[in-house]
């Protein structure tokens, strides 16, 4: 963790962790631009098939492959991912390596199904010359994964947010 004496250190820990707040954001709410702007172009990212990882060969070499392969998905792809527990190492004065504890749900009609997953993030950082940081590495691996039923996007679940609205002031809650 950040050195407890330096606050540029700690700085740069909050720079990082609003990064993959954003990669889970942007990710959910197919921003792909702003996605794509999170990592550095010779990014490399390996979906692991194992918890411990170790692959060789990237899922997805460089940030194009990996948005291009996003933004094709199924028009009715929902995601959720989460973040917690952030361990955050420097590795030099503008690189560092982090593991999160990752949560995600993905339903993909495009292929197929729904699952959840439940695993972590291996991530290497590295801040560029504007002096930002971004993602140059990835590894997902996975501790369980679970098939689940498919769910109807909110918009298709009978929820109408105006007549919540209506419903809760009649309420006198507001």
């Amino acid at each position: 963790m950040a050195d407890r004496d330096d606050p540029g250190r700690w700085a740069d820990v909050q720079e990082i962790q609003k990064l993959k707040a954003r990669y889970f954001r942007f990710m959910d709410t197919k921003q792909w631009e702003r996605f794509g702007e999170l990592f550095t172009e010779d990014m490399k990212f390996y979906i692991e098939g194992s918890s411990t990882g170790g692959s060789d060969q990237p899922t997805f070499d460089g940030r194009q492959d990996l948005v291009g392969y996003l933004a094709a998905s199924h028009p009715g792809k929902v995601t959720v991912h989460q973040g917690h527990m952030p361990e955050i190492e420097f590795t030099g004065d503008d690189t560092a390596e982090g593991v999160w504890a990752m949560f995600d749900w993905v339903d993909d009609p495009g292929r197929g199904g729904a699952w959840q997953g439940f695993g972590h993030y291996h991530e290497r950082y590295v801040r560029g010359p504007d002096r930002r940081w971004r993602i140059c590495e990835v590894r997902l691996t996975r501790l369980r994964v679970d098939r689940v039923e498919p769910r109807a996007p909110l918009g298709d679940v009978g929820i109408d947010p105006a007549q919540m609205t209506r419903a809760r002031a009649e309420e006198g809650r507001p």
